[in-house]
């Protein structure tokens, strides 16, 4: 498919990527998932394998070892290890997402080569196997805090618009880097770095309020502290995301994820010289 296809001044053409192609954005997605497993031995279930055992040993190192608490509410290991794995969850899924960014273009050059292949569509393919190991890993989250907090709070059922809200950016950021990774081969190795920064610039080891006062609101300069500590407050603490914060976040979001979007569109005409 053609740029012509979409009308850049659109800011809706961002998704009309994804409803016009939604069952081939499906089959992709479900390609690269099992593709990822496929030739070991349990096959799937290292999906849910895999965040257990992190889990697992989130709980050893910071709850036993440096015996961490997050709040004054949080009086086992166990406790400050869920609050941990709910955000590193959303951590884990943009590193994913950004980091398959870089190569995305250059790991299906069969598909550049085809003039009629819609390239986009490997953004939201990317993305939706991102959120299936999302999905997978807040499930285990569930399943095991009833056992250490107590109860399974109600509000987890906002966790799903926390989620959305998200997407846009990371679509947004898989566009931006998939149509630079082409053209700049370093980018991998930069955007690895990146990525372990913003984790570490979230109150994901650490709540928010251990920051000094005069440097607090800076953090919300990072992309994942709201969607942060907005699941945690909905899957941990029982409380309703900040919805305020949230609508300008998706509306930030999805300005940039029609930028960038537009920018792939127009530099995606110079892929099959490159690649």
């Amino acid at each position: 498919m053609t740029t012509s296809a979409y009308s850049l001044i659109d800011p809706l053409s961002p998704y009309q990527a994804l409803t016009r192609h939604f069952a081939l954005v499906v089959q992709m997605a479900k390609r690269d998932v099992t593709g990822r497993y496929r030739g070991s031995f349990a096959g799937l279930f290292w999906s849910f394998f895999n965040p257990l055992l992190m889990l697992v040993v989130y709980t050893f190192v910071f709850g036993v070892i440096f015996r961490s608490r997050w709040n004054e509410q949080t009086t086992s290991p166990f406790q400050y290890a869920m609050v941990l794995f709910a955000g590193l969850n959303i951590s884990s899924f943009f590193s994913e997402c950004a980091n398959r960014a870089t190569t995305l273009i250059i790991e299906n050059t069969s598909f550049v080569k085809r003039v009629v292949f819609p390239l986009e569509t490997l953004t939201w393919s990317t993305v939706g196997s991102g959120v299936f190991h999302l999905c997978v890993s807040t499930i285990v989250l569930l399943v095991i805090s009833p056992f250490f907090m107590g109860q399974l709070p109600w509000t987890v059922i906002f966790f799903p618009i926390v989620v959305a809200c998200f997407l846009p950016f990371v679509a947004g950021i898989v566009w931006l880097l998939a149509s630079l990774g082409v053209y700049l081969r370093d980018l991998r190795q930069v955007t690895g770095i990146v990525t372990m920064t913003l984790m570490f610039l979230a109150p994901i080891l650490y709540p928010r309020t251990l920051i000094p006062i005069p440097y607090r609101e800076w953090l919300y300069l990072n992309p994942l502290t709201i969607i942060v500590e907005a699941s945690q407050n909905v899957l941990i603490w029982g409380q309703p995301p900040a919805w305020g914060q949230l609508g300008v976040y998706v509306l930030a979001s999805g300005l940039f994820a029609w930028l960038a979007f537009a920018w792939f569109e127009q530099t995606r005409k110079g892929f099959a010289d490159v690649v």
